[in-house]
C-alpha cells in the first residue's frame, strides 16, 4: 500500500467517525457547503467516473474474448443502480407506511450495503495504486461524498448511526484495505468492481449530494463544478491522467 493510498484510506475512516462534526450548523452556511460538495462530485462522476469507466471498458474489449459488445460494464453499472436504488427504496416505504421495527430493520440492510460499498471503494483505491496530486483530487471527491450519505444515514437513524453504522461504513474501507493488499484480481474481475461502484456512486451522488431546489445555492454548486472541473482537466492535459 502507497503512503498516499493509506492517508486517503485513514481520511475515509475519520470521515465517517466525525462526518456531522464537519457539516457546518448554521442553515445557510450548510445549504452553501453541501451545494458546493454536490457541485464536486457531480463534476468528479463526469470528469473521472465516466471516462474512467469508458477506458475500462475498451480494455476489457481488448483483452477479453467473452466480452464482444461495447457496453458490458456500463451494464454492471446499471445493476449497481438498481441494487443500491432497491434497497433504499424499501426503506423508505416502511418509514411511509409507518412502521418503525421494520424500517429499522430494513435501515441496518442499509447500512450493511454501504459499509461493502465502502470496501469496493477502499479496494479500487488500493488496485488503481491511485497517488499523488491525483490522490488529493480524487481523495477530496469521494470524500465529499462520503461526508454527504454518512449526514443523510444519520438524519434517519441519528442513534444506530452513532452508536454502530459509523463504525460498520469505517470498517468497510478497512476491509477494502486488507483485501486490496492481500488479494490479486484480474483486471477483468477489477473492471466489474469499478462499474459495479460507479453506477451505485451516480446514483448516491445525484440522490444525497443535490440538495433540492429549495434548498440548493446555485451560485456555490456552480463554484464547485467549475473550480473541480477546470483544475482537474488542467492536471490530466498536463500530467496524462
Amino acid at each position: 500500500m502507497s503512503l498516499d493510498a493509506f492517508l486517503m484510506g485513514f481520511a475515509f475512516i475519520l470521515i465517517h467517525l466525525f462526518a456531522n462534526e464537519l457539516i457546518p450548523s448554521n442553515r445557510m452556511n450548510r445549504l452553501k457547503w453541501f451545494s458546493f460538495s454536490g457541485g464536486l462530485a457531480v463534476s468528479y462522476v463526469f470528469v473521472y467516473v465516466l471516462p474512467t469507466l469508458h477506458k475500462e471498458q475498451l480494455l476489457v474489449k481488448k483483452y477479453s474474448n467473452h466480452l464482444a459488445m461495447e457496453s458490458e460494464l456500463y451494464f454492471i453499472g446499471l445493476v449497481g443502480v438498481l441494487i443500491f436504488y432497491g434497497i433504499q427504496k424499501v426503506v423508505r416505504k416502511a418509514q411511509l407506511k409507518q412502521q418503525p421495527h421494520k424500517a429499522r430493520a430494513l435501515f441496518w440492510l442499509q447500512i450493511l450495503f454501504f459499509g461493502f460499498y465502502n470496501m469496493l471503494v477502499a479496494y479500487t483505491v488500493i488496485s488503481h495504486n491511485v497517488l499523488g496530486i491525483q490522490a488529493v483530487f480524487y481523495g477530496l471527491a469521494v470524500g465529499m461524498h462520503f461526508i454527504a450519505v454518512a449526514h443523510d444515514l444519520w438524519r434517519e437513524y441519528e442513534d444506530i448511526y452513532d452508536k454502530v453504522g459509523r463504525y460498520v461504513l469505517a470498517l468497510g474501507i478497512v476491509a477494502g484495505w486488507i483485501l486490496g493488499i492481500t488479494v490479486t484480481f484480474s483486471p477483468l474481475t477489477e473492471a466489474i468492481i469499478f462499474a459495479f461502484i460507479s453506477g451505485a456512486m451516480i446514483l448516491n451522488v445525484l440522490k444525497y449530494e443535490l440538495p433540492p431546489d429549495d434548498e440548493a445555492h446555485f451560485g456555490t454548486f456552480t463554484i464547485g463544478v467549475v473550480s473541480y472541473t477546470t483544475i482537474t482537466m488542467s492536471l490530466k492535459f498536463f500530467f496524462q491522467w
